[in-house]
């Protein structure tokens, strides 16, 4: 019997991005936007702010876009300051490659097994699902999911009784599955 894990986040992440008031590299982004229209033409910035000095820095989204481009649908989340489009936009690589940001998901995800009925039995098939994609170790995923230690899970895979498609030793944030066998 196949079993689902869901890893879904909690928060936004955190942005990684170096402060020009302070020395601190991380950002706080609560869903907050900022359209400057100049006549026919919109710039449209996500706003985030430093974790130790509180300073806003701004991170383009779009630059000098002529406002008949902009979906109307899309314009009034940015309007709404929607926290839900700006997670969306944090994670799309366009915005990150054009920032020169990177996220920091620590504390900004939870694993969701559906309980722990299913560990008591002697095989184990398990289907990993990310709600968003959130790069996770495997081996901490299956360590955290199963109640064992890391090292643990590491025993496992060398023994051969934890085998999996995708290479569990690697940061993955896409679905993958695993069969653990005790």
């Amino acid at each position: 019997m196949l079993t689902n894990w869901v890893v879904m986040p909690t928060c936004l992440p955190l942005v990684l991005r170096r402060c020009r008031t302070c020395a601190s590299d991380r950002f706080r982004a609560d869903g907050r936007f900022r359209v400057n229209a100049n006549h026919k033409l919109l710039d449209i910035w996500l706003l985030v702010l430093c974790t130790a000095c509180g300073e806003t820095a701004k991170l383009t989204l779009l630059e000098r876009t002529h406002v008949r481009s902009v979906r109307p649908e899309l314009l009034d989340r940015l309007h709404d300051n929607d926290p839900a489009l700006a997670a969306e936009l944090l994670q799309d690589p366009v915005v990150r490659r054009r920032n020169r940001i990177a996220l920091d998901w620590n504390d900004a995800w939870r694993l969701d097994t559906g309980g722990s009925d299913h560990l008591d039995r002697e095989v184990i098939d398990v289907s990993v699902r990310f709600a968003a994609r959130i790069p996770v170790r495997p081996v901490r995923l299956i360590a955290e999911g199963c109640g064992v230690s890391r090292a643990e899970v590491e025993r496992l895979v060398t023994e051969g009784k934890l085998v999996s498609v995708a290479r569990l030793s690697s940061r993955l944030s896409g679905d993958f599955t695993f069969t653990l066998k005790r």
